[in-house]
């Protein structure tokens, strides 16, 4: 307020960006960082990432502010923001300047009462993926070409309509097995459970859908109930689950053999399109005529061909005289070329015969020369005639040792001229000093 009393000197005049700069520090300055909960409304991306919309009471007060999420932070929200959304977020006040109107910058969104509820699907998980229900390795490859499909959702919900209208679109020819059942609320999970049983027990279908249209983390918590879990981990039929919207994950995705961004997209991978498969089925026909057609004019080129050579028989014999006239001389010439190389061969190994076996006899003199010299060196009688007789005791044992002797005892000694009868008479052991 202007007070009119006041001088103009004295009175202190606000420019409009200094007024809207002290209001925003003081903002600031009085709710630096805050949570706010509320409902979504006019939510809106621009092509520039940045976020803008409005968060207004949830219980119907005509209460709303104005919020801008910039480009980094709307990164890091981890679902897909809608109108009519429970949602927390946290940031701070601030005046927008050029409009001079009251604003919060968001720093981080999540969804209302989430946290809890997140914390007990993340401790779940685990649990179960401890127990091996999520491991690739136990997860089967649906069959290409289904030609029953069973559907289990809620006879009510968008998610039939959207995955009938894709099977009529892509497979006219399935068959559509429904298997009604809740899918949201206290009753939704024994409910998934008794229509997956159903399902399995009929045998109707060779593969099962799993759907249902999107929402909250509380809405889809049917589907991370351990007993749905459980249930589709051990279906004897493939299960392909579609549930919610692509951001939108549940235990039940992470147990089924196939996971689905949205059902209409369960209803794809379940399904080969009729037109994919028409325009297969053409391209195999215009390969099979293209091969046959040139099977056909090789065969017919290959016909021609015989057909030229039986026309004029004559030809074929004269090549065959020519060859044989060909190898008759060759074999004319190459035998008696054969025969004289053999013949050249056995004078040459004659002539080295002749020149070695006088070598080889003259050798085999000189070494019998060698060990005849060798021989008479090593004769007995040599040793005798140089005046060293051979003892033994009458019976051809040489003895060596007076121990072999005693006194008394006949001995023979054999000479280089003869041998002689001796007796002992004393038997003496020569000491060191002794010996000669």
């Amino acid at each position: 307020m202007i007070d009119g009393s006041k001088p103009a000197s004295a009175r202190m005049v606000w420019g409009v960006g200094a007024l809207l700069t002290a209001l925003s520090d003081a903002l600031q300055a009085r709710f630096p960082v805050l949570t706010v909960q509320g409902e979504l409304s006019g939510f809106t991306r621009a092509t520039s990432g940045h976020c803008y919309f409005s968060l207004k009471d949830a219980d119907g007060q005509a209460a709303m502010i104005r919020c801008a999420m910039f480009r980094r932070a709307a990164s890091l929200v981890d679902f897909s923001p809608r109108d009519g959304q429970s949602v927390e977020i946290r940031g701070r006040v601030a005046l927008y300047e050029p409009r001079g109107e009251l604003q919060f910058v968001v720093e981080a969104m999540r969804r209302s009462g989430e946290g809890a509820l997140y914390e007990q699907f993340l401790r779940l998980k685990a649990r179960l993926e401890a127990q091996g229900l999520f491991d690739p390795d136990r997860k089967r490859v649906p069959p290409t070409f289904a030609r029953r499909i069973g559907v289990i959702t809620s006879t009510g919900g968008a998610a039939l309509h959207d995955v009938l209208t894709a099977l009529a679109r892509r497979a006219p020819h399935a068959q559509v097995f429904i298997y009604p059942s809740l899918v949201q609320g206290a009753e939704a999970p024994a409910a998934l459970v008794r229509a997956l049983n159903l399902a399995n027990d009929r045998a109707d279908a060779e593969v099962l859908l799993l759907v249902r249209g999107g929402g909250s983390l509380e809405d889809l918590w049917a589907f991370n109930d351990e007993r749905v879990v459980q249930t589709i981990a051990e279906s004897p039929l493939p299960v392909i689950c579609g549930v919610g919207h692509e951001t939108d994950v549940t235990l039940a995705d992470l147990a089924a053999d196939l996971r689905a961004p949205t059902p209409t997209a369960a209803a794809e991978l379940a399904t080969v399109s009729r037109q994919q498969c028409l325009e297969t089925l053409a391209a195999l026909e215009r390969q099979l005529h293209r091969r046959l057609e040139q099977r056909l004019d090789g065969v017919a080129q290959r016909l021609d061909r015989l057909a030229l050579r039986l026309a004029r028989p004559g030809d074929a014999l004269a090549r065959q005289r020519r060859r044989l006239d060909l190898l008759s001389q060759r074999a004319g010439q190459v035998v008696p070329r054969r025969i004289a190389m053999q013949g050249q061969r056995l004078d040459h190994l004659a002539q080295r015969l002749a020149r070695a076996l006088p070598q080889s006899l003259q050798r085999g003199g000189h070494r019998l020369e060698s060990l005849g010299a060798r021989l008479q060196a090593l004769d007995p009688r040599q040793v005798l005639a140089r005046g060293y007789a051979w003892l033994d005791d009458g019976q051809g044992h040489a003895l060596a040792s007076i121990q072999q002797l005693s006194e008394g005892q006949d001995l023979r000694a054999v000479l280089a001229d003869g041998e002689a009868q001796l007796r002992v008479q004393r038997v003496h052991a020569l000491q060191a000093d002794d010996l000669p």
